[in-house]
């Protein structure tokens, strides 16, 4: 099947997910084709079957802000006329859902009728969609896909709650690729940063207030208190050099590494005893998926789809938003005893595993499957 990939090439969420369905899907035999301004972040190896389309848009002076949206539909017609592709799959409502309609009804005027599916991600509906400037647009783009998925029920519901959908919405959860990330011995790199035997937290995000980085240095200032520890800030964004004066002012700056955006993420979950993510909201929480399939029990809030990824006392434990008092005595509890860390090591890596690539992805090739099915009868 010759599949158009459309996404932020980004490190956010749905950018990586997109990346890594696409090359999941290669390797199965597919032929792909991510179509976006820039190359993928993950994209950054050869590999067969894969193929990078980049979205010119000229600057003219009498633009204020350039037409990403209409270059990105007259783009996406010139893929699938060139390469003959069965389908899109258009991840994130803004502006890609929108742009993938424009494009097939220009297509429909060559006599070509090509299906669309639309992923929902998050802050697409959670944020940017309930703007009132993009709330139409998003109910009507999503609604003229031929098929829906979202990352979690909680997403799904959401969007059901702030939008008159009137398809429904499957729930196709993001996945892990257990070939790269998976439980490694790297006990000379951890003595590294932690020479005396000290704990290590972890945390990884772009930074964003949603995020509540400030949350992060106040529980590790807190299970610091009680025990030796080092922290790792993995990311960049708003928010970073903020953490960075804040970790100065609290007299933690000293035992805080801040390391920017990493690509090789399992090295570095790999030497972690606990993950911190105390955001404000996560559609799914991928970043707390990766850390659960290195051995990494999870410590966040219970925003969002975070209790469907993060089983309370069983891969870590939840806590209200804001509630930093008990996300550090959460932290404390699992690091102040080594065989009670280990277990809850071991059944992070036993639930992760459920959201496997090899699982995941079967289910998005099913439904291609029925959305391609009779759809390749030219327009009359």
């Amino acid at each position: 099947m010759k599949i158009g990939i459309v996404c932020y090439p980004t490190f956010g969420g749905s950018g990586v997910m997109a990346t890594e369905l696409g090359l999941a899907l290669a390797d199965k035999g597919h032929e792909i084709h991510f179509i976006t301004y820039q190359q993928p972040v993950r994209l950054n190896v050869f590999r067969p079957n894969i193929y990078y389309h980049e979205v010119i848009v000229p600057k003219y002076p009498l633009f204020d802000f350039p037409p990403y949206e209409t270059a990105l539909a007259s783009t996406l017609v010139n893929v699938v006329n060139n390469n003959q592709l069965d389908l899109l799959h258009v991840h994130y409502a803004i502006p890609h859902a929108s742009s993938a309609y424009f494009a097939r009804q220009m297509l429909k005027k060559q006599g070509k009728d090509i299906p669309f599916i639309t992923t929902l991600h998050g802050t697409d509906i959670t944020l940017v969609g309930k703007d009132s400037t993009y709330g139409c647009v998003v109910t009507f783009s999503i609604n003229e896909s031929d098929a829906i998925t979202a990352v979690s029920e909680n997403l799904r519901e959401e969007t059901f709650k702030s939008f008159a959908i009137d398809k429904e919405i499957s729930v196709v959860p993001n996945f892990v690729d257990a070939q790269r990330f998976h439980l490694t011995n790297k006990e000379h790199f951890k003595k590294m940063l932690a020479p005396a035997g000290e704990r290590i937290l972890a945390h990884v995000s772009n930074f964003r207030k949603v995020k509540r980085v400030e949350d992060v240095l106040a529980i590790f200032e807190q299970v610091r208190s009680h025990m030796p520890s080092k922290l790792l800030m993995i990311g960049d964004g708003p928010e970073r050099q903020n953490a960075e004066d804040l970790c100065r002012k609290m007299g933690i700056a000293d035992d805080i590494r801040f390391l920017g955006k990493q690509d090789q993420m399992e090295e570095i979950l790999n030497i972690a005893d606990v993950f911190l993510l105390p955001s404000q909201y996560e559609s799914f929480g991928l970043a707390a998926l990766e850390a659960m399939a290195c051995g990494v029990p999870v410590i966040s809030s219970n925003a969002g789809g975070l209790p469907e990824i993060n089983i309370h006392n069983q891969t870590g434990f939840l806590a209200d938003v804001g509630d930093v008092k008990t996300m550090a005595a959460h932290t404390v509890y699992l690091l102040e005893h080594e065989e009670r860390l280990q277990q809850f090591k071991e059944q992070a890596l036993a639930h992760a595993a459920n959201f496997s690539i090899d699982k995941i992805v079967p289910m998005y090739e099913n439904l291609y499957r029925q959305v391609t099915a009779n759809r390749h009868v030219p327009i009359v």
